[in-house]
C-alpha cells in the first residue's frame, strides 16, 4: 500500500475523530488505531504554605514531531550508519529526521519545519504509537 495512501487514513482518522480503521486492497490490507488515553485522577496536594516557594515549571520550548503510525522506529538508514539526525543538528523542512517501518515498507520521516534538533524522544528500534512524540527541536 502506498504510503501517501496510508497518510490519507490518519488523515481522515482525524477529521473523524475515528477510533480505528481497517481497510483492504486485494491481497493487502492495513489497520490503524488509536491509542486509547488514560486518565487517572490527580491526587489531593495539601495547600502550599507561604514559606515554601512554589517549583518552577519546565514547559518544552520549539516543535515537536510526532509518529504518523505505529512501527518501529530507525534512527539510520541501515545498521551500523551514522543516524539522520544529531542532538545540535539543524535540519530543514523537508529534510528525513528517522524511518518507521509498518508492514515491511519503510516510511521516512520528514521535518515538517525548520530548525535545532534539541532533543530525540525515542530510541532505535524501539516500537512507537500513533501519535507518539519523536523529535523536538527549535523553530
Amino acid at each position: 500500500m502506498d504510503i501517501r495512501k496510508i497518510k490519507k487514513l490518519i488523515d481522515l482518522m482525524i477529521e473523524s475523530d475515528l477510533q480505528a480503521i481497517e481497510v483492504k486492497e486485494g491481497d493487502q490490507s492495513i489497520s490503524l488505531t488509536r491509542p486509547t488515553p488514560v486518565y487517572a485522577a490527580a491526587p489531593v496536594a495539601a495547600a502550599p504554605t507561604a514559606s515554601a516557594p512554589a517549583p518552577a515549571v519546565k514547559t518544552p520550548r520549539g516543535a515537536v514531531e510526532t509518529s504518523p503510525m505505529v512501527g518501529v522506529f530507525y534512527a539510520a538508514p541501515s545498521p551500523g550508519e551514522a543516524p539522520f539526525v544529531n542532538v545540535g543538528q539543524t535540519v530543514s523542512a523537508g529534510e528525513t529526521l528517522g524511518i518507521i517501518e509498518a508492514m515491511k515498507i519503510m516510511n521516512p520521516i520528514e521535518a515538517t519545519k525548520s530548525g535545532v534538533i534539541e532533543e530525540i524522544l525515542v530510541k532505535n528500534g524501539e516500537v512507537i504509537q500513533f501519535g507518539q512524540p519523536l523529535f523536538r527541536y527549535r523553530a
